[in-house]
């Protein structure tokens, strides 16, 4: 608290001068993008709803997955006898894929609709300002410009580096780390060690986890209303429709979470192989 109150009035402070206020009036927060498209369709909303269900069941299966010492049980796939895992890790694996092919539809979407380049960046310009929207919210200042048009620029660059940097690094790991991967090729395994892929996947978990808890922190804090109408109904008002559809969202999603134990899963993992002791 003590670091974030200094931060805050450095912020202040330099935008108060004359070069914090130049640049500032220079690098507004976000660049010129004529062709983006506005406002959010509704398999975006969908999309994000399910992106965040399936990640906050993946982190919570990962955490248990690096506390387990001895499973409660363990899963035998039918195509593969010899091989056993704990129940925790083939939940934390299915939910991968359910996660991977919710991502494949987003971003073939993001394609062939055009609203692409609402998350990719198009001009240099966009770290200048990335670093002025970054200013404006420290200095809680909040950048409001164009946001339902598109995003300023430092959420171009943090969507950017979730959707085409850290979600394919999450998926390259997690495959070298699981069954999937071909133990039985060596020099694949030297180029690609599993304690490189240990290394980098649980720092991406951390940069997830943060990513998520900054968005919700400024949803709320830059006009939960709007903000929620946005995500969850498409709409640009302001009013409790999108709040009590966050609520009944999060319901199913703490449901969800609750329900990941052996007990309801192993019925589940049981029509993909054997679960046992």
């Amino acid at each position: 608290m003590v670091l974030a109150g200094i931060l805050v009035l450095a912020a202040q402070l330099f935008v108060g001068t004359d070069i914090g206020s130049s640049f500032l009036s220079r690098y507004p927060g976000q660049y010129e993008k004529p062709e983006v498209l506005g406002g959010y369709p509704w398999w975006l909303n969908w999309a994000h709803f399910f992106n965040a269900f399936l990640m906050v069941l993946i982190i919570k299966t990962g955490i248990q997955i690096r506390r387990e010492t001895k499973p409660e049980a363990y899963w035998t796939p039918k195509w593969n006898k010899k091989r056993r895992i704990s129940l925790t890790i083939w939940t934390h694996n299915a939910l991968d894929l359910l996660w991977v092919l919710n991502g494949v539809v987003f971003v073939v979407l993001l394609g062939v609709t055009g609203y692409w380049s609402r998350v990719v960046p198009t001009s240099w310009e966009v770290f200048p300002n990335a670093l002025s929207a970054a200013l404006q919210y420290v200095s809680l200042d909040w950048p409001t410009a164009g946001d339902w048009a598109h995003y300023n620029s430092a959420q171009e660059l943090a969507y950017f580096a979730t959707i085409f940097i850290a979600a394919p690094l999450a998926i390259t790991t997690g495959v070298r780390m699981s069954g999937l991967w071909p133990s039985d090729k060596p020099n694949l395994n030297k180029a690609f060690p599993v304690e490189w892929a240990r290394a980098v996947h649980f720092p991406v978990m951390v940069y997830f986890t943060a990513f998520i808890l900054v968005h919700v922190i400024l949803v709320f804090a830059t006009g939960a209303l709007r903000n929620l109408n946005h995500i969850y109904t498409g709409q640009d008002a302001t009013n409790w429709t999108g709040f009590w559809l966050f609520v009944l969202s999060l319901i199913v999603i703490i449901g969800a979470a609750l329900a990941t134990r052996p007990v309801i899963i192993a019925p589940v993992a049981s029509l993909f192989g054997r679960v046992g002791r």
